[in-house]
């Protein structure tokens, strides 16, 4: 299952509505402590199992499914 660790900012909408128009299924998670534990330092970042991508590497990722 796909991940999107979101704090609900510009970048993570613009990152949903990507993931939403190419019909990518994938679970929000917003929780700012599951975040620090994950030692994310920015948001989104996008876990597609074996990669975690931040905003720009997952742009291109959605881009190229």
């Amino acid at each position: 299952m796909i991940k999107l660790y979101s704090t609900h900012c510009p970048q993570c909408k613009a990152l949903e509505m990507k993931l939403n128009k190419a019909k990518i299924k994938y679970e929000v998670h917003d929780d700012i402590e599951e975040m620090k534990q994950l030692n994310f330092a920015s948001a989104p970042m996008l876990d597609i199992g074996d990669k975690i991508l931040n905003f720009s590497e997952a742009v291109k990722w959605v881009n190229a499914q």
